[in-house]
């Protein structure tokens, strides 16, 4: 099968149909010694996104900020308020009382981007649903995986 088509089709599948006609058309796949699976992609030398052994994708902010292009990708993210953006940008858990808004397909467990005056700040894990981060008022919304303090350059758009 074509690696290309295989990482496009995990990209629809997980952030909605279409959305992977925003990945960008020179990346560079990195394919594990092992076994023969892509491992990486990358694109201008930036690291775009990671394949887990489970299926899904480790995406990185850069590569959210590219696919937020794609309304699609949007509802998979959720808009913090600026009282928690500093902390946010550097690593730290979203809590649901920060949150502003939230797109509809965010499930337990799945990839979220975390969004601060529509850019990208941060992406982690989802602890919580959608409806669950809007109804609650305690707890953590989304352990924070990779930020912008994290990488060196930052997002530039």
């Amino acid at each position: 099968m074509d690696h290309i088509l295989k990482l496009r089709q995990t990209i629809d599948a997980l952030f909605g149909k279409g959305v992977s006609k925003y990945l960008p058309k020179d990346v560079e796949i990195i394919f594990s010694k092992k076994n023969g699976r892509i491992r990486t992609v990358h694109h201008q030398e930036k690291l775009l996104c990671t394949l887990r052994i489970d299926g899904g994708l480790a995406i990185t902010p850069y590569f959210a900020q590219l696919l937020l292009k794609s309304k699609k990708f949007k509802e998979n993210c959720l808009e913090i308020n600026k009282d928690a953006e500093p902390f946010v940008k550097e690593g730290r858990s979203v809590f649901c009382k920060h949150v502003t808004w939230c797109g509809k397909n965010i499930q337990i467990t799945a990839d979220t981007p975390i969004l601060f005056q529509n850019k990208v700040i941060a992406v982690g894990r989802a602890v919580l649903s959608s409806e669950m981060i809007m109804d609650f008022e305690r707890g953590i919304a989304v352990k924070v995986r990779d930020s912008l303090k994290s990488r060196k350059g930052g997002i530039s758009s």
